[in-house]
């Protein structure tokens, strides 16, 4: 039924996934999940919690800090990049009823116009925008934050991209234009940095976090197809054997 619909065969959609920059990836999957029905979610929930228990010792610490509002409020500059890298962090592993914690992650992101207007900011240099991006895509699609949060967040994300865009972009009824798979009719792409240097936008920020605190995070290559992912999983329960 799915080939008869769209051309592109099964494999053809992975590795097209796979190739997306890590802002697109979350915005597409975020856009799966509001399409599913409630018996789906219930079941991909229980392959997302087992898929996740394998992570979390590794990411236990990082997880704490992620939802204690004391320590999300010390990750208020937005222009040095190990703390764009730690507030990526806090929103992978941010609580789902989180208020409080994601009411502090609201004031500090919500304060970019000033800090690209008083400080300088440059969002076109190095990794800088493709950091934007993904903290704002995830923000937006996160369900610690309230409705109105969601929305000033999505109106934040617009701007970014309209000036990464050179000032093209715009709204497009409170979702950004991401591209979607090439044979179905919804194609709006917009130009984007290469894909090796934007791609594992998260895995860059959880090293970085790490490295800066001195954490021991296990070092994971990021995959292109899920014999990757799997490859993965074994090695990281491997590791925990050993400890």
């Amino acid at each position: 039924m799915v080939e008869k619909r769209c051309p592109l065969q099964r494999d053809g959609v992975y590795r097209w996934f796979s190739e997306l920059p890590s802002p697109q990836r979350v915005e597409f999957l975020c856009g799966l999940l509001d399409l599913c029905i409630p018996l789906e979610l219930r079941f991909l929930g229980s392959c997302l919690e087992d898929l996740a228990r394998k992570d979390y010792h590794s990411l236990r610490d990082s997880e704490i800090k992620a939802n204690n509002p004391a320590d999300l409020g010390s990750l208020t500059n937005l222009t040095d990049e190990v703390v764009r890298s730690k507030l990526l962090v806090s929103l992978a592993l941010l609580g789902s009823e989180q208020r409080e914690a994601a009411g502090v992650l609201y004031r500090t992101l919500t304060h970019i116009d000033s800090i690209i207007h008083n400080y300088g900011l440059q969002l076109n240099e190095g990794r800088t925008g493709d950091e934007f991006l993904l903290l704002f895509t995830m923000a937006s699609n996160h369900p610690a934050f309230s409705f109105h949060q969601k929305q000033v967040l999505r109106q934040e994300l617009t701007q970014i991209q309209s000036s990464l865009s050179g000032g093209g972009g715009g709204s497009h009824g409170g979702k950004s234009a991401l591209p979607t798979c090439p044979a179905c009719h919804k194609v709006t792409p917009r130009t984007e940095a290469p894909v090796s240097s934007v791609s594992n936008s998260l895995e860059n920020a959880l090293h970085t976090s790490a490295h800066s605190t001195e954490e021991s995070l296990p070092k994971r290559t990021v995959g292109k197809h899920s014999k990757a992912f799997r490859s993965q999983r074994a090695s990281l329960e491997a590791q925990n054997r050993v400890v």
